[in-house]
């Protein structure tokens, strides 16, 4: 085998092309074994293979740095840079992470997981290069997709105007996770189409020196281009078209399912999955539903369709009530305000980790101008996620603007109900808190009139103790309230807010009357969050109150009962902080 022999970037210029395109294919076939173990990023990995190859072969890293843009397809990079081990060995498949991560490599720069970033990263290294008067290649490495987003407009803004050295590489797989959205894909078809040639070029008009590569999976033909460009004195980008998916048939004819896989994904189905029902099968039909009520409803997300379970089906029966704006979340905040100023009745969903992105378009374009949008956010609470990835800081994040509701459903019928109620209101923008658990259903109707707004819900009333358990934590709730039964003899008080935005003044004041302590559980992070408030209103009185969430903190692939147990989240925990604060 080729690869055994390569353990450093320095041993792939050593290699015939001969001896590269079989690199090729063991990589792949380590890729494939790895990803369908663990899942994770299958279809992009396998499309940079021979970019990765060639760039290690022309360019000297790390004094050339490489800027991996999201780092989906960092995997090639990973397996030629010192850690072929976490791909050849089953017990060491978790040991680096699904992203590039300078901890683990002198060849990697950043911790990157969001995207379109990688341009104006280079901008800056190549920038803090010529200000300390060093040498060596800025090249950044980004994807068709990744293009839409507003950071890569603004970083290939700059770069095409800086007076040196920089390389930026656009790997084009006329894909983004799902199809591309967007005017600047038809350039890029044209481009593809005309091998390069076409007169109206996007990259030219920039300031870019451009070259294109049609056989973006072959060595030979990347090493010649490479060669060419390194060393510019401008800036400089080459256009590479590649397959996405490359090698894995199955991955090549159904690009968008095979961007990112689960364990298993390649093995034989023996029996058909059971379909259960969840909030995510539940939003899916709700949105179908109401689609087909009402004209003015559409549907909007930003490039990660698959989170929600918009199919393609779906997309397809939605229609012109449907928009992926692509990987634009900031435009899709602005669009979805529009659309609601105009009438209309936008249902924009996104994860909680991309909604980061978004603070400004929240908190000007939408809530200063109260515009009634319902924003669905996915995948909050405390999480084993790769630190790029955590969605802990959601509540602290889109609680705090003004204008804004912000909802935290505890079961079907309630989510069902918050639903009905925020399609149909026209006084504020309201975001709803996805539960990120199993499906809890009551079997009866939720009437509770949400436009009252921060009125709780006492669900069960009690003395002494009280317990707010807030959306994914009210089950947690439920258990710490039998468990002080249990362990104290006492019978608490269980309530649930609802609301994340502002609190239940007259509730919180009855409290005082007969209890002396309140707790607070959410599934995010405690700086800035829900419980915060609680404790702030109680700050003048006696009552003591103790806040239980995530620290703030970039956890790393932990597991989440190490985590629950780091944030005294288990109800043995809590109860003994109960006892201890009686």
């Amino acid at each position: 085998m080729v690869l055994e022999k390569v353990n450093t970037p320095d041993d792939v210029k050593k290699l015939s092309f001969e001896e590269m395109k079989a690199l090729a294919g063991e990589m792949r076939e380590l890729i494939i074994k790895k990803v369908n173990t663990t899942g994770g990023h299958m279809g992009p990995n396998l499309g940079i293979v021979e970019a990765t190859i060639a760039l290690h072969y022309v360019f000297n890293s790390p004094v050339d740095k490489i800027i991996y843009d999201v780092s989906h397809q960092c995997y090639p990079h990973k397996i030629l840079t010192g850690r072929k081990e976490g791909f050849t060995n089953p017990d060491k498949y978790h040991v680096y992470t699904g992203y590039t991560a300078p901890e683990e490599s002198e060849h990697d720069w950043f911790k990157i997981g969001h995207t379109s970033t990688s341009v104006s990263l280079a901008c800056g290294v190549a920038k803090a290069r010529d200000l300390k008067g060093e040498v060596g290649n800025t090249i950044a490495l980004i994807g068709d997709g990744s293009l839409s987003g507003g950071e890569a407009l603004e970083g290939l803004d700059n770069a095409g105007s800086y007076k040196g050295n920089i390389i930026v590489i656009v790997n084009d797989n006329d894909m983004s996770i799902a199809e591309n959205h967007g005017g600047l894909y038809d350039n890029l078809k044209l481009l593809r189409n005309t091998d390069g040639k076409a007169e109206c070029n996007f990259f030219k008009s920039l300031g870019f020196d451009y070259y294109y590569v049609n056989e973006g999976n072959n060595v030979e033909k990347l090493v010649e281009i490479f060669k060419k460009v390194k060393d510019a004195d401008h800036p400089v980008l080459v256009h590479i078209r590649t397959l996405k998916g490359c090698g894995l048939e199955v991955a090549e004819q159904n690009k968008e399912a095979f961007h990112w896989i689960l364990p298993g994904t390649l093995d034989e189905q023996k029996e058909p999955v059971e379909f259960v029902e969840n909030y995510t099968s539940l939003t899916r039909q709700y949105i179908l539903d109401k689609t087909k009520e009402d004209k003015t409803v559409i549907a909007v997300n930003a490039g990660t369709p698959g989170v929600f379970g918009f199919d393609y089906d779906f997309r397809n029966t939605l229609g012109k009530q449907y928009t992926d704006v692509g990987i634009a979340e900031e435009h899709a905040v602005a669009y979805s305000s529009a659309l609601a100023k105009c009438g209309a009745k936008p249902i924009f969903a996104v994860m909680s980790s991309f909604i980061q992105r978004t603070y400004d378009q929240m908190s000007q374009d939408l809530c200063l101008n109260d515009s009634p949008i319902t924003m669905l956010v996915y995948w909050g609470g405390i999480s084993s996620a790769d630190a790029t990835h955590l969605c802990t800081f959601d509540i602290p994040l889109i609680s705090n603007i003004p204008n804004m509701v912000y909802l935290a459903p505890t079961n079907k019928e309630e989510y069902l109900a918050m639903l009905d109620w925020s399609l149909n209101q026209t006084k504020h923008p309201v975001a709803i808190r996805v539960p990120n658990v199993p499906l809890v259903s009551t079997g009866m109707e939720d009437k509770t009139d949400y436009s009252i707004l921060n009125k709780f819900k006492l669900v069960e009333k009690g003395d002494k103790v009280a317990i707010i358990g807030v959306g994914n934590f009210f089950e947690l709730g439920k258990q710490v309230k039998d468990y002080i039964q249990e362990k104290l003899g006492i019978g608490a008080t269980l309530i649930n807010p609802c609301f994340m935005t502002g609190v239940d003044e007259e509730l919180l004041e009855n409290l005082k009357k007969d209890h002396k302590l309140v707790i607070t559980l959410e599934d995010g992070e405690l700086d800035g969050g829900f419980g915060e408030k609680i404790t702030r209103f109680y700050g003048n009185s006696d009552m003591k109150v103790l806040n239980y969430g995530a620290k703030k903190e970039f956890t790393d692939r932990v597991s989440l009962d190490e985590l629950y147990s780091r944030y005294r989240l288990t109800k043995e925990q809590i109860v003994e902080d109960i006892e201890k604060t009686l």
